[in-house]
């Protein structure tokens, strides 16, 4: 009987201390998948098929978080690059001004602390917006062939900020780390 009653006041503390644990917000930034180019002219094209799959690998990467919001600028690829995460996820695309990055990061860092966002960009806004948050750009600069970066920012309860810079889907890249 001292046993049992032993393991449960165990069994309590540890459940309280794991929830009472600091958390972490963890941001994952990629920029749009590959865009449908044979019409120039066209400034808001959709995925073409290299695209469309990679959309399903950003699906697959991310299968095992569950994701709190997921925020696309107004354009198509960007969308389309993030439905599957968020119908997974039961969540609406979130739009926003892919140029305001101090506006997504507040947001961010306020109204989804500690949870789990992804944010898709543009090959000239997924490096300001990885500094937004407070992390150092892991390149200088993403070119029109980056495709396949997948970064992910922590920040934890001390506002410490730590970036991880990964591969999703088929490489396609001409950009190197630094």
């Amino acid at each position: 009987m001292k046993k049992t009653i032993l393991i449960l006041i165990l069994t309590i503390i540890s459940y309280a201390c794991s929830n009472a644990l600091p958390s972490t917000t963890t941001i994952y930034i990629v920029r749009h998948a590959e865009k449908d180019i044979s019409d120039p002219k066209n400034q808001d094209p959709e995925l073409n098929d290299m695209g469309r799959e990679r959309a399903k690998d950003l699906n697959e990467k991310l299968k095992n978080q569950q994701i709190d919001a997921v925020f696309s600028s107004k354009f198509k690829r960007t969308k389309q690059t993030g439905a599957a995460v968020a119908e997974r996820n039961g969540l609406s695309i979130i739009e926003y001004d892919a140029h305001n990055y101090k506006a997504i990061s507040e947001l961010v860092k306020t109204k989804y602390k500690n949870k789990k966002v992804l944010i898709i960009g543009h090959s000239n806004t997924v490096l300001e917006l990885i500094e937004s948050f407070g992390a150092t750009r892991p390149l200088a600069a993403l070119t029109d062939d980056d495709y396949d970066f997948f970064f992910e920012v922590k920040i934890d309860h001390m506002a410490k900020v730590a970036l991880r810079t990964k591969q999703y889907g088929s490489p396609h890249r001409s950009s190197q780390i630094k």
